[in-house]
């Protein structure tokens, strides 16, 4: 259970399964364990001698402490936020006070640092951590994350709005029901582009979206526009944030498809890589390139909204392969909401 700070929006304790999470939990202890040995000695000798005695309890005892927190992740997040952090505390507390225990005969280290004074020790430094993790939490939500994501969300504005709104009045007395069919794209398109930023969105949600947004396309370009989905192993309930395939697609559309004047293929890639979903679209290199820059940009925003709700966890490489480019986005396999999302109607 999550609390709330006086903006209203929940703050919650880190997920400490993600890359970014460990990494900063990982420098500070090695940063803390440095200045309280360099604090002690009395030379560079000295300070070497000790360091390395410490590091041979204090590595195991980190990966450990790490490893467990990630265990109970869910469990911890699952609490009230006081009753979370206290339990937090607890096993950063509890794990290198066991380990320094179990490897006292081995290293002789038991007169200077007991079980007690190293648990006193990772209470300190886990009471510092969970507070910089809940101040960047408030810092970044909802001041500068929820308007930074609404930002760039309304940066991805569909350039075919006009080409898309004459394919459909050309449709409307020839093929109704294709014109209707259109709109109704259309208005998935837009509720998507107003829907909020801050909220993941399940992945068949978005391929959905990304197949409304072809369709769209199609319409005005025909035979010129092919398409290979190869979804089948494709994680439906994984959570990503929204807006992340359909502007990569359109991407592909504008930059690979239009220029050439026979068309091309379009290639979508959606599989699950064990706790990884990977996302690959591949496009024609046109041979003029002169909206590189405007793809550039796209794909620095995908990049920052990625960022914002994965931290170091996902990833996004962009590159050509000969006649082809690539954009390739690896991220975690989630299906845990940071915040509730409303219900959104389906079509029929």
């Amino acid at each position: 259970m999550k609390s709330r700070h006086h903006n209203n929006r929940p703050v919650e304790l880190p997920n400490f399964c993600h890359l970014g999470v460990s990494l900063r939990i990982a420098l500070t202890a090695e940063a803390a364990l440095v200045a309280s040995v360099a604090a002690r000695a009395q030379d560079i000798e000295a300070f070497w001698a000790e360091f390395i005695v410490l590091s041979a309890w204090a590595q195991p005892a980190l990966l450990l402490t790490v490893l467990a927190l990630c265990v109970a992740s869910r469990w911890l997040r699952g609490l009230v936020y006081r009753r979370g952090v206290l339990a937090a505390l607890a096993i950063g507390a509890a794990v290198p006070a066991g380990v320094v225990r179990w490897m006292a005969p081995l290293a002789d280290t038991a007169g200077l640092h007991t079980p007690a004074t190293v648990a006193g020790f990772a209470l300190m430094l886990g009471i510092g951590l969970l507070a910089y993790f809940n101040l960047r939490a408030r810092a970044l939500s909802p001041a500068i994350t929820e308007a930074r994501l609404q930002a760039l969300q309304a940066r991805i504005r569909p350039h075919f709005l006009f080409n898309s709104l004459n394919a459909v009045l050309s449709l409307v007395r020839s093929d109704p029901r294709r014109a209707e069919r259109a709109l109704e794209n259309m208005a998935d398109l837009f509720r998507a582009l107003m829907s909020q930023a801050n909220q993941l969105v399940p992945l068949e949600d978005e391929v959905s979206l990304t197949r409304a947004y072809l369709e769209l396309e199609q319409l005005r370009l025909g035979d010129r526009l092919q398409v290979a989905w190869h979804d089948q192993n494709m994680p439906g309930d994984a959570l990503i944030p929204p807006l992340v395939i359909q502007p990569l697609v359109e991407n592909a559309v504008y930059h690979g498809i239009e220029p050439q004047p026979g068309g091309g293929e379009i290639s979508l890639n959606i599989y699950r890589s064990g706790d990884k979903v990977h996302i690959v679209v591949r496009n024609p290199v046109a041979e003029e390139a002169g909206h590189h820059k405007g793809n550039r940009i796209a794909l620095a925003n995908i990049r920052e909204r990625l960022l914002l709700h994965f931290d170091l966890d996902a990833q996004l490489k962009s590159e050509p392969l000969g006649a082809v480019y690539q954009v390739h986005i690896v991220m975690p396999y989630t299906r845990e909401r940071t915040q509730p999302a409303p219900a959104r109607p389906h079509r029929r």
